[in-house]
């Protein structure tokens, strides 16, 4: 028998395989065209309606309160659809319709559905509060409703007027803290070295890699930050619902107790401790609702915060210029970045952009990201001090996080303006270069050549790391840190000296950061854009513009759909796939960590990165609560 005919039967049973995969994939992508184009044309018809009197507006926080969405707008409607990404709500939107709504005569309240809402941090918190604060003095009311409230979506439901849950719901409010994966004895196992250097006693973001639990500087720094992010939290929630200093700290000690007076159950626990003022289904709800509004077709008479949005007239700008806005949220790398992320050339190039515009005549960076890259921080911080130069008022408002690169960023500008709950300094410099040599000797495999210097090739993966090597890219982080130290020095107009003594690695909140001298004072982002006005002498209105990259046509139209239906087609589509499988949320961080890791020990080839022996990273292990 010959070898054609050995394996014709394998290779038949082989094109009959790719024959069923790739027909597979085309019905998937025709179905996935077909659900986007029905909800772009359901988009498209259902605007245009006109505002009828005695309406209510919905706000249906989907998913993760961002202050830009992350990835391009073809990036992310595909994500969404296949369930690869949370879904976003722009901060931006749900301020504006807030502040129209509570000047519309035809909108007579607010109904927040609550059951959707993923991630916030406490500055982004603070913005919703302070814009339902603003609404609430128009004399309409605010109602919220969840099925169940976790901590975040209830610091939020606390603001409203009325705060109802399901009689089988509760609400979660638990603390803050976290813990985190350590892999120093995993790594040893498998012969991996991480290699660590760094400078600043709490600069902990690689201490995952070196170490088998936190540090006491890690300790100490973590429990001093997030003491005081819990006490502004039952604060403001005990002030919201007129409740007792202390009230939810004691709720929480006692919760067996309290819990087991009440039979089990939760729903009734919290309405008697106040939390809520009733409890409701969906249906009570919309009934309430509808004695306040108004009925179409027999159902409540309402218009979501998206539609709502999409009819609101633009803003002309005013003939004496403008304020911009650049946002600066994520990671910082190098190169360009899609939105989500802060690219050292992308977002230098918004910078310029806005320089260059004769209209826009202050500048805003708003600023919400744990760091990253040293160099693509420098690059950045660089095109504000040109901007200042050419007599543009930089003013940063910080966001949820703005702390390490984040806070390198930060440094040339007119005024630095944080929320209380900004997490932020984290000023310290860390490098790594990972090695697995036990991990070659572990397999039998060696490795060996020949070099003209001691230099080519000294950092190899596959060789412990030469000593010599070792040497130098400390001396270069100490540089680092010490161009950040001084940098930050110049312009908090400090010595080095008493900017290492709070820095050191060490993370702040706002308030805390305030007392050190880090930042100007507390405040909003639309503190932040009156502060550039006045600067500028563009009044107390200002006109204001985002600064953000160019989209074509077609991004545009997918983005209009992304913001309108990608949350119902998503949701239609996970159908017809029965769903996106998930790894558990240790697993994932460690996958995501590992992943880093093995980054490290890649060239850095780029465009636009430093070419350094090591890439400096100023980069937090923290993150908004």
């Amino acid at each position: 028998m010959g070898l054609k005919a050995v394996f014709s039967p394998i290779g038949r049973v082989f094109r009959g395989a790719w024959w069923l995969l790739d027909g597979t994939r085309r019905v998937v992508l025709n179905l996935l065209f077909l659900i986007v184009l029905i909800a772009l044309l359901w988009a498209i018809f259902s605007k245009g309606k006109t505002l009828q009197p005695q309406t209510t507006l919905v706000l249906d926080i989907q998913g993760d309160v961002v202050e830009q969405f992350s990835g391009s707008a073809r990036d992310q409607a595909m994500a969404q659809l296949q369930g690869e990404s949370r879904a976003q709500t722009r901060l931006r939107d749900l301020l504006a319709v807030l502040d129209a709504a509570a000047k519309d005569d035809k909108i007579v309240q607010v109904y927040m559905d609550l059951n959707h809402m993923g991630n916030a941090s406490p500055a982004t918190l603070h913005e919703l509060r302070a814009a339902l604060t603003r609404f609430k003095e128009s004399k309409k009311p605010v109602v919220a409703f969840a099925n169940s409230y976790d901590q975040r979506s209830y610091y939020l439901a606390a603001q409203a007027n009325e705060v109802y849950v399901h009689p089988m719901g509760t609400v979660m409010i638990e603390g803050y803290g976290r813990y985190r994966n350590y892999y120093k004895d995993a790594l040893d196992r498998v012969g991996i070295s991480a290699n660590v250097m760094r400078v600043g006693t709490y600069k902990n973001f690689a201490e995952p890699y070196f170490a088998n639990a936190p540090s006491q500087a890690s300790m100490e720094a973590e429990s001093y930050l997030y003491d005081e992010l819990w006490a502004r939290y039952q604060l403001d929630v005990e002030q919201a619902r007129k409740l007792d200093k202390g009230a939810i700290a004691k709720a929480i000690e006692e919760l067996p107790q309290r819990l087991a007076a009440v039979n089990g159950d939760a729903a009734k626990l919290v309405l008697q401790e106040k939390l809520v003022d009733g409890l409701k289904t969906r249906d009570q709800v919309d009934q309430l609702l509808e004695q306040r509004g108004t009925k179409d077709d027999k159902q409540l008479r309402a218009i979501p915060m998206g539609a709502y949005a999409a009819q609101l007239p633009p803003k002309l700008p005013k003939a004496d210029g403008q304020v911009g806005i650049i946002v600066a949220e994520g990671e910082i790398v190098d190169g360009q970045a899609a939105p989500g992320r802060i690219g050292g050339d992308s977002t230098s190039a918004l910078i310029r952009q806005a320089r260059q515009d004769d209209k826009i005549k202050a500048v805003v960076l708003r600023v919400n990201s744990p760091g990253g890259s040293a160099f693509a921080s420098e690059l950045v911080r660089r095109e504000l001090e040109l901007t200042r130069a050419v007599g543009k008022p930089v003013v940063v408002s910080m966001g949820g996080v703005a702390a390490s690169g984040g806070y390198w960023i930060s440094m040339s500008s007119d005024e630095v303006i944080a929320d209380p709950s900004t997490i932020t300094g984290s000023i310290g410099v860390v490098g790594m270069l990972p090695t697995g040599e036990k991990l070659m000797d572990k397999l039998s495999i060696h490795t060996g050549g020949y070099t003209t210097t001691w230099l080519a090739g000294a950092y190899d993966p596959r060789r412990a790391l030469d000593p010599r090597l070792a040497a130098v890219v400390q001396s270069s982080i100490e540089h680092t840190y010490a161009e950040f130290t001084g940098r930050a020095a110049s312009a908090r107009k400090k010595s080095a000296a008493q900017i290492d003594a709070v820095g050191q690695g060490r993370v702040w909140t706002g308030s805390q950061a305030l007392e050190r001298g880090l930042v100007d004072k507390m405040g909003l982002l639309q503190d932040a854009v009156a502060s550039a006005a006045k600067r500028a002498n563009l009044g107390e209105d200002p006109s204001v513009k985002y600064v953000e990259a160019e989209r074509s046509t077609l991004e545009r139209l997918v983005s209009g759909l992304t913001e309108t239906a990608a949350p119902t087609v998503r949701a239609e589509v996970l159908r017809a796939l029965g769903g996106v499988p998930q790894l558990p949320a240790p697993l994932k961080e460690a996958q995501t960590d590992i992943t880093w890791l093995a980054e490290q020990a890649q060239p850095d080839t780029k465009a636009g990165a430093s070419r350094a022996p090591v890439k400096s990273i100023v980069h937090c292990l923290c993150l908004a609560p």
